[in-house]
């Protein structure tokens, strides 16, 4: 590494919920390593993917924008957003100096867009070495257990790890420091953990799904039809038990495959000065609110885990400190440009977020809106406000409006817009959205959008669904 800037490394996982890591995660889940990255760095308790989608939460943490922004609301082609020449994260960095390198799923459009990295190592290539995985037919929509069809050190986790062990130890560049993405497929379902993770939670104490008193049928339309879509109201209380077992063991899969990595930067010298980020694309229902998949703002979906391990001596923050501001996917920009003493950017959304661990937790709204073909057509799922203490969200379907008070109902069990006015969060949500730029969401004189529910039975709802099936002859990088 030459001088003294620090190495960077962000790992990803896919569909990681945030009470997987610290305080609300089970007793009996082993994650050892991010445990100890916590410790030794920062843990930030309120961090939220704003539109807890792959490819929205992609494009934010490259360009340090939200959705709002950059228009990505759904999973969608990335270079219809992304310029050949945009300012992306691994751009930035490359004109600091960094050599930037991204290895695992990076869900691009077309798969080989590089997006600013010098070089990108895709599941692609890992399907293309003949690896004959995947062969148990589950999608990657399904809330069904199952088992890999390799053994562990076959699996795409197991590969991903290796190519960035090689890179470590073999290919970087040794008078540049490294910018390393590494970016793992799971816990993204299908919910397929090989030995000896298959089998590590079967018989531990699986929490049950927490069910709110608004989810049952007079749930906000949008929400229902994600539910029967999946129909995952219909899976019965062993296979969702099961399910959840084999979620925590892809979890455990994932923290152990970690270890090789960081044990390859302890090999190298070069553990202690790499600034580290761990978070996640988004989270998973994992049968909670009698639902599946992810998609809309409640905390099981768009909370994730948020650890930033800053480089020996490059920040005074103590080690072990914990953040209850909200932060999101927005802030890994600006905290690796900073990180590598870059200016600090005035064209994003986010803030460095070892910064902002350093001024203590202080008042901060995050703006959070999904979309797709899945409601009516021209209008976002949701809009959605949180200020780490309450969340609110309104539905223009139908419409519907949802309030939780998270400082006292962190499961989100109970609705209060059930049994009270909210009339004072509609306007705060309006001023919220143009605050971050989303006036274009808002009607012409400046309201919430409202439009009556579409005209569908429960039974084309299920006929309508989408189990993910993709085998490894599919040419994105998708494939679990």
């Amino acid at each position: 590494m030459t001088g003294q800037r620090p190495n960077l490394l962000l790992v990803t996982t896919d569909q990681q919920r945030r009470d997987t890591v610290g305080p609300g995660a089970p007793g009996f889940l082993r994650t050892p390593h991010l445990d100890q990255l916590a410790h030794e760095g920062i843990r930030f308790d309120a961090a939220y993917a704003s539109t807890p989608v792959c490819v929205p939460s992609r494009v934010t943490l490259l360009t340090g924008r939200s959705a709002l922004r950059h228009g990505m609301t759904h999973n969608g082609r990335t270079c219809d957003v992304l310029a050949p020449d945009a300012p992306t994260l691994p751009a930035r960095l490359g004109a600091l100096g960094y050599a930037t390198v991204g290895i695992g799923k990076m869900h691009f459009t077309p798969p080989r867009a590089h997006h600013g990295f010098d070089e990108l190592i895709l599941p692609d290539d890992y399907y293309r070495a003949g690896v004959p995985a995947m062969r148990h037919g589950l999608g990657q929509n399904e809330l069904a257990p199952g088992m890999a069809t390799v053994p562990e050190a076959e699996t795409l986790t197991s590969w991903l790890s290796e190519r960035a062990v090689e890179h470590i130890r073999y290919r970087r560049d040794p008078t540049r420091p490294l910018f390393l993405w590494l970016s793992y497929s799971k816990p993204h379902p299908p919910l397929d953990p090989p030995e000896p993770y298959y089998s590590m939670y079967r018989d531990a104490p699986v929490p049950e799904p927490v069910v709110g008193d608004w989810a049952g049928g007079d749930a906000p339309a949008a929400f229902r039809r994600q539910r029967h879509r999946g129909s995952f109201d219909l899976l019965d209380a062993a296979t969702v038990r099961a399910a959840r077992a084999a979620y925590y063991g892809l979890v455990t899969q994932l923290d152990y495959n970690l270890g090789r990595v960081l044990a390859a930067l302890q090999d190298a010298g070069e553990l202690t000065r790499t600034t580290i980020v761990f978070t996640s694309d988004h989270g998973e229902f994992l049968g909670d609110h009698r639902t599946g998949n992810k998609v809309f703002f409640h905390e099981a979906a768009a909370g994730v885990p948020m650890i930033v391990r800053p480089a020996a001596g490059t920040s005074a923050v103590p080690p072990g400190t914990v953040v209850r501001t909200p932060v999101t996917l927005a802030d890994v920009l600006p905290t690796f440009v900073a990180a590598a003493g870059g200016p600090d950017p005035d064209d994003v959304d986010g803030v460095d977020l070892v910064a902002l661990a350093a001024a203590g937790d202080r008042p901060r709204v995050v703006v959070g809106l999904a979309g797709g073909d899945a409601g009516p057509p021209g209008i976002p799922y949701y809009l959605a406000m949180t200020d780490g203490r309450h969340k609110y969200v309104w539905y223009p379907e139908g419409p519907a409006e949802q309030l939780f008070d998270l400082s006292s109902d962190p499961l989100e069990l109970h609705d209060l817009a059930r049994t009270g006015s909210v009339a004072d969060w509609r306007d705060r949500l309006v001023t919220a959205l143009v605050d971050a730029g989303g006036e274009r969401h808002l009607t012409a004189d400046g309201a919430l959008p409202a439009v009556e529910p579409m005209e569908e039975t429960v039974a084309e709802q299920r006929a309508n669904g989408w189990p993910g099936y993709h085998t490894e002859a599919f040419y994105l990088d998708v494939r679990h």
